[in-house]
């Protein structure tokens, strides 16, 4: 690997300007599709709340910083699924761009173009940037932490750690999990304090500016949750009680988590995916070689954060839901670029041809252009839980006295969002009190997968006395709308 470019040229700037550009057209191209479950809870029990009432108790589900400007952006546009989502494309973009300069801190302007590129064609980064929720903000205030990390490392100038406090709080405010990454670099910071890895000298100003930056962080923290703290610790403890009794067990394992990955990355691939999956384990590992001059401590980051996410939430029992790796993909992008640079120039050293190199960089560049292309349609295929779809559809042919039924894990969303007079089902008994009362019903199955577990007569009554009678298709995981009738 080249190391990083001292300057920006205008040809730089030019190319980077056409990927953000690139970004933001991904991003919006059907940017007002139905809402789905979550963002729905989300502008329901949140958004649509007055100013005074959004800290008013803590939810997991509350994403705060950003359904704040889903709120104002609400009221400035009307309560439209775009504009709700619209920060998410913001913050989206800002992530290109994020990633962008990450890149060239670690490599060099060819590594950043093709890094920002893959990553505005990232069919995860496309889905969450048009999602209403604060992934994609969680996300760049990470990128650009790390950006600053990596900078107050080798030089600890007082602005570079007072930004990344700044940029901590910000990032924590969005959602607390975004903690984890930044604990992940406090623990990489005490780690090149201890053994010397990754710092050329120890002075009084590499030391303590850090912990100011910290300080900064923790107190602005602190204020911006003070008045949910009593509700955010008691919702910390019942976490473990609500998981041990989760009947979808396996949401709480990492091979699940790393499968499932795999599997909305590249679909149902069979025996495919386990190639996939270690070509891009050697690729990382190649990128981590490639990067340890310039930035040692910036692999080391990515591990640390990974290894800290899975020991909170397993001690905890928490769901690991591969979302909160989602801040990972942009930096993982990078260490796989840089890879697929650096085994491409020791493959052309090992061979002893030094053209080859660039051509074969060059073909595994455009390969992985050519498959995040076509991964990325998948956004566009249908909306991510057809829930206005299946909503009008049952209401459009339902009988004078049919009953309704939505069988949901959750709140009664077709209630609150969509004024209906729909009975919400979530358990067994549920489900048998509703089937013992005579007459015709249709039954709106949410996320299938999980209710067929939770109510194990479900499946069967579907092969017997309930009629199939339409699907309605999501990108989102377990993202069907089933709709059954019984005359």
């Amino acid at each position: 690997m080249t190391p990083p470019s001292p300057a920006i040229g205008r040809n730089d700037l030019a190319i980077l300007l056409f990927i953000l550009l690139l970004a933001a057209v991904l991003r919006t191209a059907g940017l007002n599709t139905p809402l789905w479950y979550d963002e729905i809870w989300t502008v329901d029990t949140h958004v649509r709340l007055p100013w005074s009432d959004m800290m008013r108790e803590y939810s997991m589900n509350h994403h705060y910083f950003f359904s704040m400007k889903a709120k104002l952006f609400s009221q400035i546009f009307g309560e439209e699924a775009w504009a709700y989502r619209f920060p998410a494309v913001l913050f989206g973009v800002g992530t290109v761009a994020a990633i962008w300069w990450l890149a060239k801190e670690v490599a060099n302007t060819r590594i950043a173009h093709v890094s920002a590129l893959l990553v505005a064609l990232s069919y995860h980064q496309v889905w969450f940037s048009q999602n209403a929720r604060g992934y994609t903000e969680l996300a760049f205030w990470s990128v650009l932490g790390l950006v600053l990390f990596l900078r107050g490392v080798h030089r600890p100038a007082m602005g570079t750690w007072i930004a990344f406090g700044l940029t901590a709080a910000a990032a924590v405010f969005t959602h607390l999990t975004g903690a984890f990454f930044f604990v992940a670099l406090g623990l990489v910071w005490l780690i090149s304090l201890v053994t010397g890895f990754g710092r050329d000298t120890l002075t009084r100003e590499w030391v303590l500016r850090p912990l100011i930056g910290v300080a900064i962080a923790l107190v602005l923290t602190l204020l911006a949750y003070l008045p949910v703290l009593p509700s955010l610790l008691n919702t910390m403890g019942e976490i473990s009680a609500t998981s041990a009794v989760d009947k979808m067990q396996v949401y709480q394992s990492p091979v699940w988590t790393m499968v499932e990955g795999l599997r909305t990355t590249i679909g149902n691939t069979g025996s495919l995916t386990l190639i996939v999956a270690i070509v891009g384990l050697a690729t990382i590992a190649f990128g981590a070689l490639g990067t340890h001059s310039a930035q040692p401590l910036f692999f080391v980051a990515i591990a640390m954060h990974i290894a800290v996410t899975l020991a909170i939430l397993m001690s905890l029992d928490m769901r690991i839901w591969p979302r909160f790796f989602f801040v990972d993909i942009g930096p993982v992008i990078v260490l796989v670029v840089v890879g697929c640079g650096y085994g491409a120039g020791l493959v052309a050293r090992l061979l002893k041809r030094p053209q080859l190199g660039r051509v074969l960089f060059a073909a595994g560049v455009l390969a992985m252009v050519v498959v995040s292309v076509f991964l990325v349609q998948r956004n566009y295929d249908a909306p991510k839980q057809d829930l206005a779809g299946a909503f009008d559809f049952v209401e459009g042919t339902r009988g004078p006295s049919e009953r309704v039924y939505a069988i949901n894990p959750g709140g009664p969303v077709f209630e609150s969002h969509f004024g209906a007079d729909w009975t919400t089902i979530g358990d067994a008994d549920g489900y048998d009190q509703a089937m013992a009362q005579p007459g015709p019903m249709a039954l709106v199955v949410l996320f299938p997968n999980r209710m067929f577990r939770v109510i194990p007569r479900l499946e069967t009554d579907v092969e017997g006395q309930l009629e199939f009678v339409r699907a309605f298709a999501g990108t989102l995981g377990d993202g069907r709308v089933l709709v059954y009738r019984r005359k």
